[in-house]
């Protein structure tokens, strides 16, 4: 559970560094050897590796505080806390604080800073008449954009969508999709960016 949870937060936090890369790329071209320096890139790198070390450690110390009743089968092929809360005999109301306190900030603000970052972008581009300067700054962010929606569309189907109206193959197979596929469709997605011509 705790590389789960490291693993899928560092995932979002760095889509934000990399939103934030696009951004001041079309932005601020002339200043980006500046403002991308190798200092902020490690620093970017480095916070994200602490904070998602910190919500997966802290999850896993409350997780291992609760008991278990004897029904010991996960219907997940991962130990989502969700699936693991459920199997507890404990009082899981601390744990589901921190989930929806913690676990949204670190889900919620991300995505909020990815989406500010394209709404500048778009605001940039659209200022400028170039049909050529759209194109490229298309093909700049539009495999960003495709992990960003593939890994965020799936996570909010599985975690805000009702349980009741969801089946556990359903949400087994929508979990897959952003812990298992996203990360496998990462290099594809950026290397057609790379080549120009497929995008």
């Amino acid at each position: 559970m705790y590389f789960f949870l490291f693993f899928a937060d560092l995932e979002s936090f760095l889509l934000v560094a990399m939103a934030y890369d696009r951004y001041v790329a079309i932005c601020f071209p002339l200043h980006y050897t500046t403002i991308m320096s190798p200092k902020l890139c490690f620093s970017l790198v480095a916070l994200s590796w602490v904070l998602t070390t910190f919500y997966a450690l802290l999850h896993t110390l409350l997780m291992a505080r609760l008991c278990f009743c004897a029904d010991n089968v996960i219907p997940h092929f991962f130990c989502d806390i969700s699936a693991l809360l459920k199997l507890s005999c404990s009082d899981t109301r601390v744990n589901e604080l921190v989930i929806f306190t913690i676990g949204g900030l670190t889900g919620v603000i991300p995505f909020l800073l990815i989406i500010t970052s394209y709404a500048r972008i778009l605001s940039s581009i659209f200022k400028v008449p170039s049909s050529g300067v759209i194109c490229k700054a298309f093909s700049t962010c539009g495999s960003h954009l495709s992990v960003v929606s593939l890994f965020y569309g799936t996570a909010i189907t599985v975690y805000l969508c009702p349980s009741a109206n969801n089946s556990t193959v359903k949400e087994t197979v929508m979990s897959m999709m952003y812990t298992v596929v996203t990360p496998m469709l990462n290099p594809i997605i950026y290397t057609l960016r790379n080549k120009g011509e497929f995008v």
